[in-house]
C-alpha cells in the first residue's frame, strides 16, 4: 500500500506508546485515522494534539475485549467516516510475572486483549475487505509470540494465540487469492513504559527498542506490503533454533539472557 492519503487507518490501543506513533505518523502521511483506546483522558490529549497539528486523527473510547462494543463501533465507524483500509490491531497488556505469582483476572485479561479480541476485530472488519478485495490489517504480536519467556506466560500464551490467528488468516486469504493483505509484527522489548525494568545481555544484538523507532519500522513495513516484521534481525534466529533439540534452544536462551530479561521488570 505504497499510497496511504486518504486511506482510513484504524489502531486499537492507539492513544499511547507505539500505537499513539502510528497514528501521529499515519496521519501527516494523510491517512484518515481512526483511534481506539480504553484510556480517555489519552485519547483527549491525543484528539488536542491531532487538532492543533491540522492532522486527522479521529478518537474512540472502545473496549476491544467487548465483542458488542466492537460489533456496534465497527458499524459506527464505516457510517461516520467509511470503510477501513488499513486495521492495527496493536491493543496489548502485560502481566510480567511467572504463572503461580500471576492472580487469574490478569491471566484473563491478558488473553482478553491480547488475543481474543484480535477474533473480533477480524470478525469486524475482514468482510468488508473481502467485499472490496483490498485492504490491509495488521497484528503486534512480540517476539515472545515465537519463543516462551520465563515471567511471560500469560503474555508468551497470548500472542503465540496472536501469531497463529494471524497466521491462520492470512492461510485463508492466499486459498481464497484475496488482494487483502496482512503484516505480522514480532518485536523484542520496546521501551513505551510497558516493559519497564526489563533488561538486556547483550544491547548489540538485542537492543531495547526505541519506540519511534519501532512505529516507523512498522508503518514502512505497511506501506511495502511485508508479511512478517521481526525486530531486531537477530530475533529470526528462534525459528532457525527450533530445528535443533529444545536442550540447544534452551542453552542458547539463557547464553543470551532471554529468561533474565524479566528479573527487575516493574511495568507502568
Amino acid at each position: 500500500m505504497k499510497h496511504i492519503k486518504d486511506k482510513i487507518v484504524l489502531i486499537t490501543g492507539g492513544a499511547s506508546g507505539i500505537g499513539r506513533l502510528m497514528a501521529i505518523d499515519f496521519a501527516e502521511r494523510g491517512a484518515k485515522v481512526i483511534v481506539w483506546d480504553v484510556n480517555p483522558s489519552a485519547l483527549k490529549n491525543l484528539s488536542d494534539e491531532a487538532e492543533q497539528a491540522l492532522l486527522s486523527i479521529k478518537t474512540f473510547v472502545c473496549d476491544v475485549t467487548d465483542r458488542d462494543m466492537v460489533y456496534r463501533f465497527a458499524e459506527r465507524v464505516r457510517t461516520e467516516v467509511g470503510s477501513v483500509d488499513v486495521l492495527i490491531n496493536n491493543a496489548g497488556v502485560v502481566s510480567g510475572k511467572t504463572l503461580l505469582e500471576t492472580p487469574d483476572e490478569k491471566i484473563i485479561k491478558s488473553m482478553n486483549v491480547n488475543t481474543l479480541s484480535l477474533f473480533w476485530m477480524f470478525k469486524a472488519f475482514l468482510p468488508s475487505m473481502l467485499e472490496r478485495n483490498a485492504g490491509h490489517i495488521v497484528t503486534i504480536a512480540s517476539a515472545a509470540g515465537i519463543i516462551g519467556v520465563k515471567g511471560l506466560a500469560d503474555y508468551s500464551a497470548s500472542k503465540f494465540g496472536a501469531f497463529g490467528l494471524h497466521e491462520a488468516i492470512r492461510m485463508e486469504l492466499r486459498q481464497k487469492k484475496s488482494a487483502v493483505r496482512t503484516t505480522i509484527v514480532c518485536p523484542f522489548f520496546i521501551d513505551t513504559g510497558m516493559f519497564s525494568g526489563v533488561k538486556t545481555k547483550f544491547p548489540f544484538l538485542l537492543p531495547i527498542l526505541k519506540s519511534e523507532y519501532a512505529a516507523k519500522t512498522i508503518v514502512n513495513a505497511v506501506l511495502n506490503n511485508r508479511q512478517r516484521l521481526v525486530m531486531p534481525r537477530f530475533v529470526y534466529s528462534v525459528f532457525l533454533l527450533r530445528l535443533f533439540p529444545t536442550t540447544i534452544l534452551d542453552a542458547m536462551a539463557d547464553f543470551f539472557g532471554v529468561n533474565r530479561a524479566m528479573d527487575e521488570f516493574k511495568g507502568r
